[in-house]
Order: C-alpha cells, then sequence, then structure tokens
C-alpha cells in the first residue's frame, strides 16, 4: 500500500463503458472532508453497477458511512448493484459494526 501523509485523500473514478460499471477509488482517509469530492464521482454519471474500491482506504469515519449510503440511496436503493472492495482490516471492523454486510456487497 503506497504511503499517503495525512490528510491527503484522493478520489478517482472510472466508467466502464462495455459494462457501465462505475469505479470509485478512495486513497487515503475517507471522511467528511472528501464528501465534495465523492459526490461528484458519481453524480451525474448513469451506470449499470457501482464498485468502491477501499482497497488503499487507510480509515472511514461515520461521514464516509452516510457517503457510502448515499451513493447506494442515487444508485436506486435496495435494487442497486454496489460492491465495496478490498477493505483492509480496520474499514471492515467498522463496515461489520455498522452491518453493511446487509446493504452492500463486500467483497474482501
Amino acid at each position: 500500500m503506497p504511503f499517503f501523509p495525512e490528510g491527503i485523500i484522493l478520489i478517482k473514478s472510472s466508467l466502464e463503458k462495455k459494462t457501465g460499471c462505475l469505479t470509485i477509488s478512495v486513497i487515503g482517509r475517507f471522511d467528511y472532508t472528501c464528501h465534495k469530492a465523492f459526490k461528484e464521482a458519481f453524480g451525474g454519471v448513469t451506470a449499470t453497477c457501482y464498485e468502491v474500491d477501499l482497497s488503499e482506504t487507510l480509515y472511514l469515519d461515520s461521514s464516509a458511512l452516510g457517503m457510502l449510503l448515499l451513493l447506494r440511496d442515487n444508485a436506486g436503493g435496495e435494487k442497486a448493484t454496489v460492491r465495496l472492495l478490498s477493505p483492509n482490516r480496520t474499514v471492515m471492523e467498522v463496515l461489520n459494526m455498522a452491518n453493511f454486510g446487509l446493504l452492500f456487497n463486500i467483497v474482501e
């Protein structure tokens, strides 16, 4: 995992044209400071599925959980396909405490 000095956050998104799947990568801390960038990553995009790559996410807080719920709602709620990819142990513990396995497909 690359080193990101504290406070450095990067949100990247890409839409796979063949599958229509939008992948959003969160690099660094996933907290309120990246709210605008995260929302812009999926706002105005029509996709058939959504993936949030958490493989390089160092930390997430309750506002990040809220942003994931916002993404899920924007994607279509219960009918949406939203996958959370490769969370590290710390991130997975937070997702488990919030019972996000009931709302999202978490791929370790």
